[in-house]
């Protein structure tokens, strides 16, 4: 197939929706509802590449302000690649995010290709996996619904390297989900969102200002999944998120490398006891 009969293109919503189809055909197990959310961080942000109609490959490229974007639902069908295709979406992507800071979650056996391109690894997530069970709640955790917004916007911007506040205003809101904060002398001091995927729930953001708070969320929330999957994307550069998902008895199922084009942004890591998506960080 000739390379001139291949185009890239902005997404549609609905072609979103195509592309979280091929990923959880990839076992990424993405969100029920989470092209809404998405989208709304940047709906210019996501590139489709096609052949003669039939679309091929995607890639996101998230533009959370002017000075840093993400990288993720890079996926080629799995009969069209090697033809160079998927560098060509790739190579579209990296251009639609100009000079920023780019960051992505690579799987450990591309990382040395996307170092080619100016990536390095900071740190990794640990996927946790494990299952919902009865618990208690903490009398200081009250719905996220039941907060002005903007307290939200203000405290996720500690754990995170830019505001996102359209991002975040849908992915607390999906459908089926279980937002929840923990107020301490009346001030926001951690939150959690849990939310419905193809395969049980994932577990992100999960920030706190500490362990205590962390964990008083995650049991929280796992009391939404009762007796169903769960799972936590848990950075190894906070010990203490790695043993929250240990004592409660989460087993490690897949690991990726976080990789930024320039510095690690200046945000606390020591809060992050479970990354909001590994599609947009």
């Amino acid at each position: 197939m000739n390379n001139t009969e291949f185009k890239i293109r902005p997404m549609t919503l609905a072609d979103l929706e195509l592309s979280l189809e091929w990923a959880a055909i990839e076992g990424w197990n993405p969100g029920i509802y989470d092209a809404e959310a998405f989208y709304a961080a940047d709906s210019g942000g996501f590139l489709m590449g096609e052949i003669n109609g039939e679309t091929i490959s995607s890639i996101s490229a998230v533009r959370y302000d002017d000075t840093f974007g993400f990288v993720g639902l890079y996926i080629v069908k799995p009969n069209w690649r090697s033809q160079g295709f998927g560098l060509q979406t790739w190579q579209a992507g990296l251009k639609l995010l100009g000079n920023r800071n780019i960051a992505l979650d690579g799987v450990l056996a591309q990382v040395e290709n996307y170092q080619k391109f100016g990536f390095q690894p900071a740190y990794r997530h640990v996927r946790y996996a494990g299952l919902g069970m009865a618990t208690e709640t903490n009398k200081s955790i009250v719905p996220l619904s039941d907060l002005a917004i903007e307290k939200v916007f203000k405290y996720d911007r500690q754990y995170f390297p830019t505001p996102r506040p359209q991002f975040l205003q849908k992915w607390i809101n999906q459908p089926e989900n279980a937002a929840l904060g923990f107020l301490k002398d009346s001030n926001l001091s951690g939150y959690g969102v849990l939310r419905k995927c193809r395969n049980g729930f994932k577990i992100g953001a999960l920030f706190a200002e500490d362990l205590e708070i962390a964990e008083s969320l995650f049991l929280a929330l796992i009391n939404h999944a009762q007796n169903q999957p769960i799972f936590l994307d848990t950075p190894d550069a906070n010990p203490q998120a790695i043993s929250l998902a240990q004592k409660y008895g989460m087993q490690p199922v897949f690991e990726c490398v976080r990789m930024y084009t320039r510095e690690i942004p200046n945000f606390d890591i020591t809060g992050v006891f479970g990354v909001t998506t590994l599609e947009l960080g």
